[in-house]
């Protein structure tokens, strides 16, 4: 993932150092030019100085610097000369500046003409001497600039990671805030270059915060109106069903679907009740052993009507959390089970602890998921169940919705795999919000 941080610290600091080494390149070969000029004027001094010098004829060397050599000549005859240039003539006697190579080295030379006296003078340097002298005096201009890149880089960095400190608590408060907290951004002293985006981000804000409460209002509205006249037309039904002296097909049909209708009713008010806008109860200590076996006790007439087994397994676990929506995730899995599991199956539930989680396990003998389909079976109204087995089985495709939302709200994770048994699924749920006893 790309930083705004990086990009900018970098492209700064590159532009900066390429500008850097293009000035620092540029004033090395300006210095190195004005160093030359330098040496130059100083090799004219010298030769100037030597022609001043009384020489007998009769002289054959005159001592010196290694670095520096002279010779003076009159007519073809040599007259004096330092003890690094004896012998041949170091170069040819025109005047001005020259190069010449002679004892290994590179020689810069000047010649000078003395007209009082005839005498050719040639003083010389050599150049590899005289780089290395302007070098060092170069480099050590130069170096603090190389050097202050890192301090330069530094600032940089502490530059922008200031001027990027409104992104930094724009992201915080956005990060912190609660699923369902829709209250504005609202950050102090804002810089100008975000009050568009935060703009931005308010208004979405505002409009999802609409679309919220409309949806909420819908539901809950739609869940309310309909159970009046629900439960009035089971009055009715249950009244007609008296006057009825023989089982009526229409009549078992009707009441059907006005149970499934009151069911679907039911479901949505819990799907209300359980989104995290609505989920303002403190959570408690619940023993999921006890819940269960409260629950099972509610359901178990449903299993009798189908011959089925229900087995339970386990003992007493403490886990943090709201008890109704607990209650209501168990009966939605035991609800399950019940109708995809055909008669005289087994629905087993067991409570146990993993370490310092507690698991919460349902699996039964039905019809099965097919796998391919678990990443869809908490999506509203989906029913992935065997298709050719579920035509004769009511339900409305909210009971793993809604399981799945209340394992959100605790915090826990919920896995779908095949049961133990021939066929069948399991559903386990891992709770982190642990009591543990040896804590107490």
């Amino acid at each position: 993932m790309s930083s705004i941080r990086v990009f900018l610290i970098a492209s700064i600091l590159a532009t900066l150092t390429l500008f850097n080494f293009v000035a620092a390149l540029q004033g090395y070969n300006s210095s190195l030019q004005e160093a030359e000029k330098l040496f130059d004027s100083q090799l004219f001094d010298t030769a100037k100085l030597i022609s001043n010098l009384h020489v007998d004829k009769t002289t054959s060397s005159l001592n010196h610097l290694n670095d520096l050599a002279f010779q003076i000549w009159h007519e073809s005859q040599l007259l004096g000369a330092s003890t690094n240039a004896q012998g041949e003539i170091i170069t040819e006697l025109f005047p001005g500046y020259g190069y010449a190579n002679f004892n290994g080295y590179r020689w810069r030379t000047f010649v000078y003409f003395d007209p009082g006296r005839n005498n050719w003078i040639i003083a010389a340097e050599r150049t590899d001497i005289r780089f290395a002298l302007a070098e060092t005096v170069i480099i050590k201009a130069v170096l603090p600039i190389v050097l202050s890149i890192p301090l330069i880089g530094l600032l940089i960095w502490l530059i922008i990671s200031r001027g990027l400190k409104p992104l930094r608590d724009l992201s915080s408060q956005l990060k912190n805030k609660q699923i369902n907290d829709l209250s504005p951004i609202e950050i102090p002293a804002i810089k100008k270059e975000l009050e568009q985006v935060i703009h931005s981000i308010n208004t979405l804000i505002s409009r999802l915060g609409s679309a919220w409460d409309r949806e909420k209002r819908f539901t809950a509205d739609a869940a309310h109106e309909l159970r009046t006249p629900i439960s009035a037309l089971k009055i009715q039904l249950h009244n007609l069903k008296e006057d009825l002296t023989t089982d009526n097909e229409a009549f078992v049909q009707l009441q059907s679907g006005v149970d499934r209708m009151q069911h679907l009713v039911e479901q949505l008010l819990s799907l209300y009740r359980s989104t995290p806008s609505e989920f303002s109860s403190h959570f408690t200590p619940v023993d999921l052993y006890q819940l269960a076996q409260d629950v099972i006790a509610e359901q178990h007439q449903n299993f009798e009507k189908k011959g089925q087994t229900l087995e339970l397994e386990g003992s007493t676990n403490i886990v943090e959390g709201d008890l109704f929506s607990l209650q209501t995730l168990l009966q939605n899995l035991l609800s399950n089970a019940n109708k995809y599991t055909p008669n005289g199956g087994i629905i087993q539930v067991s409570v146990e602890r993993l370490d310092a989680q507690v698991c919460l396990k349902v699996e039964d003998s039905g019809i099965g998921i097919d796998p391919n389909d678990y990443s869809k079976v908490y999506d509203r109204f989906q029913r992935l169940h065997n298709k050719s087995m579920i035509t004769e089985i009511s339900g409305c495709g909210l009971g793993l919705t809604i399981v799945n939302h209340i394992v959100e709200l605790h915090h826990a994770t919920i896995s779908i795999s095949p049961s133990g048994f021939d066929s069948g699924t399991a559903f386990a749920i891992l709770f982190n919000n642990v009591d543990r006893p040896n804590e107490k």
